[in-house]
């Protein structure tokens, strides 16, 4: 069936959402915005669904959600013998729609659902999974993207995001349903009436804030009256961050009014990213205005955090490698301080993720696990551990997109757990006389400056796939010896499991096979290369030690514009 053929049984059949109706109609005879809407099915992935909201099979509307709930239902139904799924939603558009249509489908096959009441952080959900003992979970958010955009997330029994395997498998059962005639939904009413459906309670809410704030470092009285603005950026952060920091003692939390309620247009910060400072103005400027000494933002869903501390007049935005090696630092030496640091720690990162950390838990004799990108990754890690009785043994786990997590209690990034610990940094550091800054130049006069840059390359058209892949193959059967002068003495490739050295032996890495190359060269620079796993680019990640700053950002500009020259001889494009 082509994508006109597509079009027409949509026009005839998605009759449910008035709001497709009338979109649908509006693109009659329209080829090019047919074309995009039923081109293909809106990919499923290890992340679930992301993508535009809208009218057709390649967008997320509450046919493809319910698609997929089918398919999700299918596979559960295959290994649980009485499932049950927990369900969360942030405040994008059609959240909520999307959040209910999953539950009838879930109903209907006979899949006990617990969702929220209300709008909930994604490490909620996580923490829900687990409490509740259930089979999986979703959470109906598009994390950081523009407000056109859903999507779709999916957690396993682990409270964790579902993996490779996992998703593979549910993949398969979602190409095998018929996305009109092939799913059963049940109305939401019916299925609360039949006890199929249930809200998640408030005492489930209370304990998770005690999870995270059993995290807390500072077992003695520090002063807490830190002025701090935080912004949920219009999403669903405020009650449990501020509810949390207040617990805890932070009471003095300036919420900016135009950021505090939930709005899916984000209208104040179109790309609501935490890392960019565009998003971070109306903060700003609140900070400024109050004279605050930190401000925190949370991405919509809650799970990441950002960070401008207060420099003299103006304000100066933390990197999220920066706010992970501050972390690691502080909660390896508050543990020590107060004699609980376990035997034998451990901290888990992603393989893009800052080297300066690997110096960190050295001096404190903490082993570093290496994961493949993706916070489920660690969260996987942390169930291994579990599962060997070593829970105990983690202490820490960050990823340079911002995502960090100092327990075991969800096991997805938390931006609740983060805002208390680095609040609680703050104010430790604070009582010594110190800034975050002064914290941060003292590990870079430590160990070395160390700089992470990430630069991404788009590869637009039906041919982009392939540069890339042509990219990498040559990457990995051609690799440079030396790059600007500093030698190659490794290269790890992920796809061959293996580590190849300068003198020629390899060693085995042991994580599943993934399409990303690491370049380890002299000086303590390192270069990751992958393809990005839900968009048509490349992404190559800097991690550059030096002595000062200057020169940090001297050879960082020098390796972009060395790797941007020979990808752009293959059509990619910044």
């Amino acid at each position: 069936m082509n994508y006109f053929d597509q079009f027409n049984l949509w026009l005839n059949r998605a009759t449910d959402d008035q709001d497709l109706i009338v979109e649908l109609q509006a693109i009659q005879g329209e080829k090019k915005e047919i074309e995009s809407r039923f081109c293909r099915n809106l990919e499923f992935g290890t992340g679930g669904l992301r993508g535009l909201i809208g009218a057709g099979s390649n967008r997320m509307n509450i046919y493809t959600v319910a698609n997929a709930t089918q398919g999700y239902s299918n596979y559960l139904r295959e290994i649980f013998d009485t499932p049950s799924v927990a369900i969360a939603y942030d405040s994008r558009i059609k959240s909520t729609l999307f959040a209910e249509t999953a539950a009838q489908v879930f109903a209907a096959n006979g899949i006990k659902v617990h969702i929220f009441r209300e709008l909930m952080p994604t490490p909620v959900l996580s923490f829900a999974v687990r409490e509740l003992h259930c089979s999986g979970g979703v959470v109906i958010t598009a994390s950081h993207n523009p407000s056109r955009y859903n999507g779709y997330k999916v957690y396993g029994s682990d409270g964790c995001q579902i993996t490779l395997d996992a998703a593979k498998a549910i993949l398969e059962r979602i190409n095998s349903v018929e996305i009109f005639d092939g799913v059963k939904k049940l109305p939401f009413s019916s299925g609360v009436d039949e006890g199929l459906i249930s809200y998640i309670s408030e005492e489930l809410i209370t304990g998770y804030i005690h999870a995270v704030s059993s995290q807390s470092m500072e077992k003695e009285a520090i002063d807490k009256n830190v002025a701090i603005t935080y912004t949920p950026l219009n999403g669903t952060g405020l009650k449990c961050v501020t509810r949390c920091l207040q617990e805890n003692g932070f009471t003095k939390i300036i919420v900016p009014t135009e950021q505090e309620q939930p709005d899916g247009n984000f209208l104040t910060c179109p790309y609501p990213n935490p890392e960019i400072r565009e998003a971070l103005s109306v903060g700003l400027e609140w900070a400024k205005r109050t004279n605050s000494d930190l401000l925190l933002a949370s991405d919509p869903d809650c799970d990441r955090i950002g960070v401008a501390v207060k420099n003299g007049d103006d304000y100066t935005l933390l990197t999220g490698n920066q706010i992970g090696v501050l972390l690691l630092e502080y909660i390896c030496k508050r543990r020590i301080a107060y004699g609980t640091m376990p035997e034998h720690p451990i901290v888990i990162k992603t393989i893009v993720t800052t080297d300066m950390a690997e110096k960190i838990a050295k001096k404190y004799g903490v082993k570093i696990i290496n994961v493949l990108t993706g916070f489920k990754f660690i969260g996987e890690q942390i169930g291994y551990l579990e599962a060997s009785g070593e829970v105990n043994r983690y202490i820490f786990g960050f990823e340079e997109s911002y995502g960090y997590l100092s327990g075991s209690f969800v096991r997805d990034k938390d931006g609740v757990n983060a805002a208390l610990l680095i609040c609680e940094m703050f104010a430790y550091y604070k009582s010594l006389g110190k800034s975050l800054l002064d914290v941060l130049n003292e590990l870079f006069t430590t160990f070395g400056v160390f700089k992470e840059t990430l630069q991404s390359f788009s590869f637009e058209g039906p041919e982009g796939s392939e540069k890339i892949q042509r990219i990498m193959t040559n990457l990995r059967d051609n690799p440079p010896k030396i790059i600007l002068g500093k030698r190659l003495w490794a290269i790890s490739d992920y796809k061959k499991s293996q580590t190849i050295f300068d003198d020629g032996h390899i060693e085995k890495i042991q994580l599943p096979m993934s399409d990303v190359l690491k370049f380890n060269l002299a000086d303590d620079i390192s270069i990751v290369i992958r393809p990005s796993g839900t968009e048509p680019k490349l992404k190559s990640y800097y991690s550059v030690k030096a002595e000062t700053w200057e020169e940090s950002v001297r050879w960082t500009e020098e390796f972009q514009a060395y790797f941007a020259n020979y990808i752009y001889s293959f059509g990619g494009n910044p």
